[in-house]
């Protein structure tokens, strides 16, 4: 039996579901934060990190764990969570928030998928097809707002995005995705530190905007990705690649929820194209593979 037949898929279903709402809720808040002026990208970062350590922590205490010193998890995992959520920050001082998650969720599927076709495995014509199809919806969600691109803010942006593919790799293999998550958390409070201390010069916040870099820690970055890895445990990397091209439209969603944006054909059609694609991608492997080979 394989590992992921071995998960139950409507608990995968679930914890993605979740993972991706968490997604869609960060990108809203760091939108309503950094897009506002209410608080400055180092700000913003360091008190997402360290709400999310502390949070997770909390849940420890409260769960009884015998050790909270960080033994699980990993240095490399944290340094990646560390340089997704810096470069995430200082790259949208440039970028607007189409071009911005284009480069991101691009970068990220690209990074997951090369890395998993460098480890052998191949893809099948239907999941080419499907990732071809989401790819193409979600280029059309943000192309009418896409710019030329800042050399400075792509680079990031692009950098951004690899960090968090090789994070959510990473994560796959994770037994315990809450004690992982709450370790790496912990494991930035000195990289935190160090950004404290270099960027204090330039530090301006508001009250708003340290409840909008909070949120974002606690809720949406520190429990978000704890469900995040508990999903990957059902989820081959080509599908938690793809499936990540969701978070646009469900951002898209929030918007105009939370900020006051127009429901538009675009957003429909293109949600349709993505949507579409997934489902080929997440399907496309059992019914054109595996039920041949049963």
């Amino acid at each position: 039996m394989s590992r992921n037949s071995e998960i139950p898929i409507l608990r995968t279903i679930l914890f993605t579901s979740l993972a991706l709402i968490a997604f869609a809720a960060n990108s809203v808040l760091c939108r309503l934060a950094l897009g506002g002026g209410a608080i400055d990208a180092a700000s913003f970062t360091a008190i997402r990190l360290f709400s999310g350590a502390f949070t997770l922590l909390l849940i420890l205490v409260l769960r009884r764990e015998k050790s909270l010193i960080p033994r699980q998890g990993s240095w490399i995992s944290s340094l990646m969570l560390f340089l997704y959520a810096i470069t995430f920050s200082y790259a949208y001082i440039t970028l607007d928030t189409g071009t911005g998650a284009l480069i991101l969720f691009g970068a990220v599927q690209i990074t997951m998928i090369l890395i998993s076709l460098f480890s052998g495995n191949r893809l099948h014509v239907s999941e080419w097809a499907g990732m071809a199809l989401s790819f193409g919806g979600f280029v059309y969600l943000v192309l009418p707002g896409v710019s030329t691109p800042s050399p400075l803010g792509f680079s990031l942006m692009m950098f951004s995005g690899f960090a968090w593919g090789i994070y959510t790799l990473i994560g796959r293999d994770s037994k315990n995705p809450l004690q992982d998550t709450a370790h790496n958390f912990m494991r930035t409070i000195p990289l935190i530190t160090i950004l404290v201390v270099v960027a204090l010069y330039q530090a301006q916040y508001s009250i708003e905007g340290i409840i909008y870099a909070a949120l974002s820690g606690g809720l949406a970055s520190g429990l978000g990705y704890s469900i995040w890895y508990a999903a990957l445990r059902g989820l081959s990397a080509t599908q938690a690649a793809v499936i990540q091209l969701l978070v646009p439209v469900i951002a898209a969603v929030g918007g105009i929820l939370f900020v006051g944006e127009v429901i538009s054909s675009r957003l429909a059609i293109s949600a349709l194209l993505i949507l579409g694609g997934i489902l080929m991608v997440v399907l496309g492997r059992y019914f054109f593979v595996y039920r041949q080979t049963t």
